[in-house]
């Protein structure tokens, strides 16, 4: 039998210590959202889904073959994460209160 990804999944122990979402809430979610293929979905999910598996793609083509420019293609991928969980985590939570 298949075992379905929603079985693993990992709680937030900030939502569950102190009652609100953390800034990465909803990523487990929108990662079997994908392999799922509900595309449209991850990304209403968690924003970030497929910068980050990009990120994840390089960092991964970089450890088994050497990039030329991977340290500075890793840096902006890094810094453009960092800019949409940040931007999409503040406008969840004014949309919230």
């Amino acid at each position: 039998m298949f075992l379905q990804l929603e079985d693993y999944m990992l709680p937030c122990l900030n939502k569950q210590f102190f009652g609100m979402d953390c800034l990465g809430c909803g990523i487990q979610r929108a990662l079997s959202l994908v392999f799922h293929g509900e595309f449209i979905a991850a990304f209403k999910m968690y924003p970030a889904i497929y910068t980050l598996l990009t990120l994840a793609f390089v960092v991964a083509i970089n450890f088994f073959y050497k990039v030329k420019y991977a340290q500075k293609i890793i840096s902006i991928l890094a810094i453009v994460n960092i800019a949409i969980i940040v931007i999409s985590y503040v406008i969840k939570m004014n949309q919230i209160i």
